[in-house]
This record gives structure tokens, sequence and C-alpha cells, in this order.
């Protein structure tokens, strides 16, 4: 594992465990009638945005509520994706027992099925996160995003899948999550993958059907450019959701670790806090920065806290930035077009041998 020369000793790492697992503490004691007025307050906006976008759009041959129902649609699958599904699927908000809200029951506007990705998200990436080769999500199998990792030839083009990536992003999370590598290892039978791709064919029928056939006919003369908008307003959630997502977790100043399977299995609270802070990095901005990017702009803080209500996050940034500094740790925050730059850096370097 790398770490900085300032890593803490053994006593030291299990002092931050027990000062982060206060923080979690104080937070889960505290939730209440604010953070549910606050998640109620999102799910009502989100489906405000959506149901006035999708009218806008109904008239759509008129240029001014085009731009206004492809925006007012984008910010509503925006909002769907990174505020309400990530953070439902988290089961953030399952300690108000709201079986509407609940990690359980929640379906998103999303191409991947909610099941898959709770697999591979919650799973497998926050348990092992940044471990090279146990954690999936570096690189998501298609990119090299550390040294770590073998090069071949092929990476000389991940510059251009990466940007190919962006305005499909959900599509490519979907082929991801049903793990088709996994299959010829033999880590997942034939017959499981089959069933999954079949549940995730049934989602984007239902996903395309009504984005892309159903809401466009609805709009009668103006089928054209409602088909056109619901384009650009999934292009743009998906460019957003894949700019989040890559800043959060690869500018330059990320660490990444190679445990073996014993390191892994035998780390201590403190020693996953540890990892989950050098494998992460925040971004910088204002409050319409971190609702639209579902506090994954606090990336630092979801990871060690991953199930905490997300409105949070902000709250608990400062105790952990301070915590941070005392036991001599990176803390990696940056505004969005450092982080922005600093993430295609590592693109591109790692795409050479």
């Amino acid at each position: 594992m790398a770490l900085p020369a300032s890593a803490p000793d053994a006593t030291r790492t299990e002092e931050l465990g027990r000062e982060l697992d206060r923080l979690r503490a104080e937070i889960v004691t505290g939730r209440g009638a604010a953070d549910a007025h606050y998640i109620h307050t999102v799910i009502a906006v989100q489906r405000g945005c959506e149901v006035a976008g999708r009218c806008a759009l109904a008239v759509s041959l008129l240029p001014p509520a085009w731009v206004a129902g492809t925006t007012l649609l984008a910010l509503a699958k925006t909002l769907d994706n990174m505020e309400l599904g990530h953070n439902i699927l988290h089961g953030q908000w399952d300690w108000l027992g709201d079986p509407a809200i609940h990690s359980t029951t929640w379906e998103w506007d999303f191409a991947t099925p909610a099941a898959a990705w709770k697999r591979t998200h919650n799973h497998q990436h926050h348990t092992y996160t940044n471990v090279v080769g146990r954690d999936r999500d570096l690189g998501y199998t298609v990119l090299r995003m550390a040294p770590e990792q073998p090069w071949h030839p092929v990476h000389l083009l991940q510059p251009v899948f990466a940007a190919l990536l962006a305005p499909v992003f959900e599509w490519g999370i979907a082929l991801y999550d049903l793990e088709v590598d996994a299959v010829p290892s033999g880590r997942k039978s034939l017959r499981s993958f089959l069933g999954e791709a079949t549940t995730l064919l049934r989602k984007a029928v239902r996903q395309s059907a009504k984005d892309y056939v159903l809401f466009p006919l609805l709009a009668g003369p103006s089928a054209l450019p409602c088909l056109l908008g619901n384009l650009t307003a999934s292009a743009a959630r998906n460019i957003w959701a894949h700019t989040v997502i890559f800043c959060g977790h690869f500018p330059a100043d990320v660490h990444t670790f190679t445990y073996t399977e014993e390191e892994i299995e035998g780390e201590s609270r403190g020693e996953w806090y540890l990892r989950q802070i050098q494998g992460s990095a925040n971004i910088e901005g204002g409050p319409l920065l971190h609702v639209l990017s579902g506090n994954l702009s606090h990336q630092i803080e979801h990871h060690l806290f991953p199930d905490l209500p997300s409105n949070r996050y902000a709250e608990l940034a400062p105790q952990v930035r301070e915590i941070c500094a005392r036991h001599g740790l990176p803390y990696v925050s940056g505004p969005l077009w450092r982080q922005y730059a600093s993430m295609w850096g590592r693109v591109l370097r790692h795409a050479l041998p």
C-alpha cells in the first residue's frame, strides 16, 4: 500500500478510527425532522422539475419551451440520479422507516437496475476502495488508472474511451454492473449472468420506451423536438455524473493500494478509514454544486460514512479536514476545474506504459 511519509503508526491509526467513529455516532443520534424535511423537499423539487420539463417538451415546437423543458428534465434526472437514487440506495434514509424511500424498494431513472448497482457499488467499491485487483471501479475494467494495473497497447486509446463514455455513462455503468469479465474466470456462473442480463434488458427497454417512445408520441406535433430534448437531458445528466464521479476518485493525489487478500480481511476500522481518506477527493463549491452532485463533492466524507444522510456531509467536512491535519494525512480537495484537469492528467499518464 502506498502511503504518504506522514502516515500515522498503528496506535494513531486506531485513534483516527475512534475519532471518526465518534463523529459518525454524533450524526446518527442527531438525525431527525430537519433531515427528513430536507430529503422530502428534494423529492418534491425533483418531481416538480420533471413534470414541468415534460409538459414544456410536449409543446417544444416553440424554441423557448424546448430550452426550458430540456433544462428542467436534465435537472430532474440529475437530482434523481445523484442526490436521490445514489444516496437512497446506500441506505442513507432507511432510518426514516418510509418504504417509499427505502434502499430495498427504490428504483431510479437510470439504466442499471438498483440491485445490480448496489452489489458492485455499495459492496465491492466501498469495501475495497482503490485496491488494485479488487475494486473494479478503479478504471471500470476498461481504463488503466494506476501503475500497478497491467498495461496493454489498447490503453493508448483510453482518453478516447473516457471521453466517449461520458454522454452514455448510464449505459456504460449498466454493462459494467453485469460483470461480464467475471464469467470466464468462474467468479460468476453463466446462469447468473444470463438472469442479470435479462433483468437489465427489461429495465433498459422500459427506460428507452418511456423517454424515447412514450413521451415523444404524447407530444404529437412536438414529437421530434421532445425526443431530442429527452436525449439531450439524459446526455447532460450522464456527462455531469461522469464528471463528478471521476473527479471524486481519480485526481492525481488520490492513492491506490496493493493489499493482499489477508491484509484486506485483517484490516482494522482505523485502517479502513485511512484508506477511504487517501482514496477519495473532494470538489469545492457552493450549495448548488453540492446538491446537484448528490453531495459527492464531499467524496471523502461519503466514503467514510456512506450510509449517513448526504445533507450532513458539509457539516462533517471541516471536522474531518481538521482530524486529517492533526494526523498528518492528506485531504485532497479543490475546485471542479482543478480536479477535472487533474483527473484527465491521470487518464493520459496511465494510457502510456
